[in-house]
């Protein structure tokens, strides 16, 4: 009996030594779940106080109006970085109050156009029963950070990584138009944010997906279009009226932003929804092919790669990723492979080359990865940066991991080249900051959950 019980005691003490190692390993991984993107305490009470009278709207030299910048390319048109971060970049200001309450987490970036900067915030309900829970968006100066105008609306919504926006908003032609993780599409004006009109997805027949409406709306022409899932796949409504154009497929809506393509004098409306990648016929939304690409929990969550009629797309959970040769009638496999496994993190096309994170974002330790765009091969593999998202500003690769570092990379295609960081650009980080960053007229734009820094970054 005491042998037995001997026995017993080493293998329960090397399986609490193996659990507490498991834990020690993946602490990053640990935090987020259980903190489950939870916003720091805020009363919630108030905002500051907007001019009596606003600056008008004007055109910077290179803004960052929508996802992926003004072309969607991840490309910015600033020039002449500063390449040594040595002593941290110039902090020009910082606000704090985007979300209020423990569960309003948001994810989506900002937009900026000029003297205008639009970002998405969320609001618990009170817990007097006041006020129900409400989706936010600011508009902010771009030179102080002072508040131009703000506006709300109640939604409701799920909770599960926080209850506010995934879409970044678009700005066109001095209107900018938001979507909620409820599923709310709402145009504004840019100037003093009046709402000009409102739609709900849901109620054309979209389903919220499980961590919520995510596409950053695409404008086409007068259509502005996303994804809704169940059976309204995708939408487009007419983005002067609001009316809806049309809706096409059914199932889920996944999580990436849309894109398009040309084909001789038409244009296709690609979506990368919860199982596959489909092309649409922007002025009818008809489905042209829809190529089957599955992973767990339905998270497609990267927007597609065009360059030509050729498309790029890439899951993680160990997916992989796959190049196709796209046609008005169909689309053909060129190759696949399971190496570069982007989970929502977006790659990005330079000369030939893929560069961009692989691997999984709920911890610190991905592996940025260049990418041959004909051949598929990997052509080098570096783990020094983490994991987290970057944008192609000036020559380099401006990188930000998940707990507020940046890294400047010379992209190249034979090796991996560092050329500066700067370490805690957002400071206070305790589970993962995944928005990725705006880069406009000289400036660096940094958000994480309630937390905006603008950065000189020339």
């Amino acid at each position: 009996m005491k042998k037995f019980l001997k026995v017993l005691g080493v293998i329960v003490l090397v399986l609490v030594l193996a659990l507490a190692g498991f834990v020690a390993y993946n602490w990053e991984m640990v935090q987020i779940l259980t903190n489950d993107a939870e916003v720091a305490a805020s009363d919630g009470s108030s905002f500051p106080e907007p001019p009596d009278v606003l600056p008008e709207v004007n055109v910077g030299e290179a803004d960052w109006p929508n996802w992926r910048g003004p072309d969607s390319s991840l490309r910015s048109g600033v020039q002449g970085i500063s390449q040594d971060w040595t002593g941290g970049l110039p902090l020009v200001w910082s606000v704090d109050y985007l979300c209020q309450g423990r569960s309003s987490a948001v994810w989506s970036a900002p937009v900026i156009q000029g003297n205008r900067l639009v970002v998405c915030g969320r609001a618990d309900a009170a817990k007097d029963g006041s006020k129900p829970d409400r989706d936010l968006v600011f508009c902010l100066n771009t030179d102080t950070g002072q508040l131009l105008w703000h506006q709300s609306y109640a939604s409701e919504a799920g909770a599960s990584y926080g209850s506010g926006f995934r879409a970044t908003p678009i700005i066109y032609e001095n209107q900018v138009f938001t979507f909620g993780r409820g599923g709310d599409l709402v145009c504004w004006n840019l100037f003093d944010g009046v709402e000009i009109w409102r739609q709900n997805v849901n109620k054309h027949g979209g389903q919220e997906p499980q961590w919520g409406h995510s596409t950053s709306p695409l404008i086409h022409g007068d259509l502005i279009v996303l994804n809704g899932g169940g059976t309204a796949r995708t939408l487009a409504f007419n983005r002067l009226s609001g009316e809806l154009a049309w809706k096409s497929g059914e199932g889920e809506a996944g999580y990436a932003a849309l894109t398009r393509m040309q084909m001789g004098d038409r244009w296709a409306i690609l979506t990368f929804h919860g199982t596959g990648l489909a092309a649409l016929d922007s002025e009818s939304g008809h489905v042209l092919w829809d190529v089957e690409w599955k992973t767990p929990y339905h998270v497609n969550a990267t927007t597609p790669l065009v360059e030509g009629q050729e498309v790029f797309i890439s899951s993680g959970y160990k997916t992989g990723s796959q190049k196709l040769a796209a046609t008005w009638d169909g689309a053909k496999t060129q190759w696949t492979q399971g190496v570069f496994a982007a989970h929502h993190s977006d790659p990005i096309l330079l000369n030939g080359y893929i560069y961009g994170y692989s691997g999984d974002s709920m911890q610190n330790r991905g592996t940025f990865i260049c990418l041959d765009w004909k051949s598929g091969e990997i052509q080098w593999e570096s783990k020094e940066i983490g994991w987290g998202t970057t944008v192609f500003v000036d020559g380099f690769l401006l990188c930000a991991d998940i707990k507020g570092n940046l890294a400047l990379i010379r992209p190249k295609p034979n090796t991996f080249e560092l050329v500066t960081r700067f370490p805690n650009a957002i400071p206070g980080v305790n589970d993962a900051a995944w928005t990725t960053p705006a880069i406009a007229n000289g400036k660096l734009y940094l958000r994480y959950k309630q937390q905006l820094l603008c950065y000189e970054l020339k």
